[in-house]
């Protein structure tokens, strides 16, 4: 649903703030998070315990309220409780409303082309189809772009390397990095400019209790995005409803068996939130490539992590292509094909995990048809103009 942006972001009543809250116990999930499909029988209710989770503890386990903002959590069917809060950025209606605001503001940009919306489009599963992310400047990034869909879950580290410890950590380095492009030495000055603007400058004093005169900075800014970004729920899916198809039901038994993809995609998000290296920094003889991406090795500051990167979940994979870091695979079936072959079997480092499963065609058709059926339901609102040049590839 695209909304118009208004003279002034600022005026919001009460029940405009919770539409822009979806999973704020009631609003409209059906805007901005994943919509509740009547209630029908789950799919082989008793494995789910496959999931890392129990399946579905009922409408009293979302219905927490937030501490200690004003915040009650009304969780889509497949997931069992709320993401972790951190104690110095508690929830809140007003803070998500305006994260959103923020998260919809190209002026968030260093050139004002780009929001963080732009790269996390509802029509591209919230990603940005491209290959590799394109940032501010159209400055081609290095990386693919992920999901924004329960961005919230990730406790192990964000970003395909694991660089940022929480979503706080990420918005800023969003912002101050190639993504958004205002560049270190500039980021307090942005949030100050932001802080100031009439429509933002009362909503930042109420939200964070500051006093007459004090001045928006980075830490406002990054904690009104990463409540907001927390809201981003993706459940209510057919599997989750357990509405699979008969080739999607044959593809959930491959999934956590034969196939053995649930080694590493497994809990309510399916990705463990840890790295693995899957030989993509190798060529087909097992020869490591030239400049290849060393993933969490980088932070981690240990060349035993080299090539590893983050288990992404299976949310909506299937309207998020293309796949992997660095979006070298067009295709799901191919992304399939690969991982069930084993990866890259001459890598030298290749995760244990991994071995060739031998699936036929059809077997791959069947994980396919199961991972269709993790398309997330629900969409995010939308504020003002969001078309970018580039985005997608050839837009």
């Amino acid at each position: 649903m695209t909304r118009a942006r208004s003279t002034s972001l600022f005026v919001l009543s009460i029940a405009s703030i919770l539409t822009m809250a979806p999973a704020c116990k009631g609003g409209d999930q059906g805007k901005v998070g994943a919509d509740k499909k009547a209630e029908g029988d789950k799919a082989d209710e008793g494995d789910k315990a496959d999931k890392g989770g129990e399946a579905d503890k009922g409408e009293d386990a979302g219905a927490e309220a937030g501490k200690p903002g004003e915040w009650a959590w009304e969780l889509p069917k497949g997931l069992s409780e709320p993401p972790p809060i951190p104690e110095d950025n508690p929830m809140s209606a007003e803070k998500v409303a305006l994260g959103h605001q923020l998260f919809m503001d190209k002026r968030l940009s260093g050139d004002g082309s780009r929001s963080c919306y732009s790269c996390h489009q509802n029509e591209l599963g919230n990603a940005d189809g491209r290959k590799l992310a394109l940032g501010a400047g159209d400055k081609p990034l290095t990386r693919n772009t992920p999901t924004i869909w329960n961005v919230g879950y990730h406790q192990k580290g964000l970003y395909w390397d694991g660089r940022a410890a929480d979503l706080e950590a990420q918005a800023l380095g969003a912002i101050k990095g190639g993504n958004m492009g205002v560049g270190a030495d500039a980021l307090a000055a942005k949030a100050k400019e932001i802080g100031a603007l009439p429509e933002y400058a009362e909503q930042f004093t109420e939200v964070f209790g500051l006093e007459e005169g004090a001045e928006v900075e980075p830490d406002h800014v990054a904690k009104a995005l990463s409540a907001y970004e927390r809201t981003l729920l993706c459940g209510g899916t057919p599997y989750d409803e357990g509405e699979l198809s008969e080739s999607a039901k044959r593809g959930w038994d491959l999934f956590r068996g034969k196939a053995a993809c649930s080694v590493c995609h497994n809990g309510e998000s399916f990705s463990d939130g840890i790295f693995h290296d899957v030989g993509l920094a190798y060529d087909d003889a097992g020869k490591l490539i030239e400049g290849a991406d060393v993933g969490h090795g980088k932070p981690a500051g240990s060349e035993a992590e080299n090539y590893k990167f983050r288990t992404p979940t299976l949310r909506n994979v299937a309207q998020t292509a293309p796949y992997f870091h660095d979006g070298r695979t067009a295709t799901l079936e191919e992304a399939v094909r690969y991982m069930a072959a084993g990866g890259n079997a001459k890598a030298p480092t290749l995760d244990p995990n991994l071995r060739d499963t031998k699936l036929s065609d059809e077997e791959i058709a069947d994980l396919v048809a199961f991972l269709e059926a993790l398309d997330c339901p629900g969409e995010l609102e939308v504020i003002g103009d969001q078309k970018v040049e580039g985005i997608p590839e050839g837009a």
